[in-house]
């Protein structure tokens, strides 16, 4: 046994979160829970707040998680005690009320077939409503997150079948919303995507061991070759036979790819959909400089997921590119910060100017987003403060107009200054000489001529699925308030 390690329960993450998964099935007599440490390490950008490890050999589970980051929770002593055949881990953050050690990753269940092992990506839509289903049974709930649910659909059709991926393809017939998952069984390791795809999921090969992973940057990490995406609808399970696949949910609805992936939560040196995240977002910034030109002097990006489309801003419209926000690198991104305290602590302390290479001059600013406004009037300030002439933001998205119920951090309208402020009020509020967003039309160029369907449900209002009753009225609620209420500001 090892010091402080469960063995049994406990598990993810709560609404509107973005996490990152990694598993491998080591068929090469490798050390599994440094591999996946190191996967996870890489996928350290999809969530900052908690981290864990299960590994098993047969019957025996062994997991590790805590709050923290992937280095300061895991040390060599820990790493040496996670051993064993199959691996998975997985990375998060919450929101406000969340952020617990119960709802941390890799959720390890015990149930009549066994131990059951999940790390999950995403949000369902009818989490509620079957939780609520299960409590009437009598069943009790651990945690507060959707991936017990997910566990216990999972746990009553393994009973009533006889294999853990036909229970796992009766599940995706019951829970509906988004979800990459890695499941571990005592002798296999299955990934599966939801039917629309919103959430990526890919497999690679190191050696003879496979491995299964939210982003393909965390198998160059680890040194795997990448064979494929798992496609939406997709159960993929792996045993000592290898790679066998099922299909039974593919193809049935049109794929739906979360599009933030490729604007902000995806690393650039990884591929989703087999499109290149670095050249997606300089192709926005190339489609920015298009539709909204203006002159200046230097084309700057905010760090870090700011920079490519900014490079591409330069490229298209022959302004040059420079630095001019300097990024503290140990602070982790605002947007990701579980409170709105938080995240505006965060904004003082995580960028600064470059005076020598800004004042004096007419600044190009581009960043991914705008969501609650909580950023943009202290940069412009500290670009003014440090000379800039004049100050034109381009932001390589378009307004945030409806929250997310899958799985991205997006609030509920009120907090959306988009949906408070027109274009003029945000320009005048924060200071800036002009701004302007990528077309709602144009997302369709970041995915480079791939053919693939993609959500954008946040800019547009046009969910893929059916959305949570409760927030159904809430929306409505809102958006009465909205009309209602006088303008204001959130900066």
């Amino acid at each position: 046994m090892i010091d402080n390690m469960e063995e049994n329960i406990q598990c993810t993450d709560e609404l509107k979160e973005e996490c990152g998964v990694f598993g491998i099935y080591n068929n090469d007599d490798e050390d599994s829970g440094r591999v996946v440490y190191y996967g996870l390490f890489s996928l350290q950008h999809r969530g900052q707040e908690s981290c864990g490890i299960a590994v098993t050999n047969d019957t025996i589970v062994k997991q590790y998680k805590d709050m923290g980051l992937v280095p300061d929770v895991f040390n060599s002593d820990i790493l040496d005690k996670l051993t064993g055949k199959i691996a998975v881990g997985h990375v998060r953050y919450s929101t406000a009320g969340g952020s617990l050690r119960q709802n941390s990753q890799p959720l390890v269940s015990r149930y009549l077939k066994g131990a059951l092992t999940i790390s999950h990506n995403g949000n369902l839509v009818n989490a509620l409503q079957l939780r609520e289903q299960f409590e009437n049974e009598g069943f009790i709930f651990q945690t507060t997150i959707d991936t017990e649910v997910i566990a216990y659909v999972i746990a009553r059709e393994r009973v009533k079948n006889p294999s853990i991926e036909e229970a796992i393809s009766r599940m995706m017939s019951i829970v509906e919303g988004s979800y990459a998952l890695i499941v571990m069984s005592p002798k296999k390791l299955i990934g599966c995507r939801d039917p629309l795809g919103m959430r990526p999921l890919c497999i690679g090969k190191r050696g003879k061991s496979y491995i299964l992973s939210s982003e393909t940057c965390a198998l160059d990490a680890v040194g795997a070759e990448f064979i494929r995406d798992v496609e939406p609808g997709e159960i993929v399970v792996i045993d000592d036979n290898g790679i066998n696949s099922i299909k039974t949910h593919c193809g049935k609805k049109k794929s739906a790819v979360c599009i933030f992936e490729l604007i902000y939560f995806a690393r650039p040196d990884s591929f989703i959909e087999g499109v290149s995240v670095y050249e997606s977002r300089k192709e926005a910034g190339r489609q920015l400089a298009i539709e909204s030109p203006v002159d200046a002097d230097i084309v700057i990006g905010v760090p870090d997921s700011g920079i490519d489309a900014a490079i591409g801003y330069s490229e298209q419209s022959g302004i040059p590119y420079g630095k001019g926000l300097v990024k503290n690198r140990y602070i982790g991104r605002t947007f990701i910060s579980p409170t709105q305290s938080q995240r505006e602590d965060g904004v003082k302390i995580k960028l600064n100017a470059l005076k020598s290479a800004i004042a004096g001059k007419r600044i190009i600013m581009v960043d991914d987003s705008i969501v609650r406004g909580t950023t943009v009037a202290r940069l412009v300030n500290l670009l003014r403060n440090a000379g800039a002439k004049e100050v034109h933001m381009r932001v390589s998205s378009p307004p945030f107009m409806w929250p997310c119920y899958y799985g991205t951090d997006v609030p509920t309208r009120d907090k959306l200054i988009a949906c408070n402020h027109s274009v003029e009020e945000i320009t005048k509020i924060a200071g800036l000489d002009s701004l302007a967003y990528l077309g709602v039309d144009k997302l369709g160029e970041l995915r480079l001529g791939a053919d693939f369907g993609y959500c954008d449900a946040c800019f547009t209002g046009n969910y893929p699925t059916n959305l949570p009753p409760t927030h159904e009225q809430e929306d409505k609620d809102n958006e009465v308030e909205i009309r209602k209420s006088p303008k204001f500001t959130i900066l």
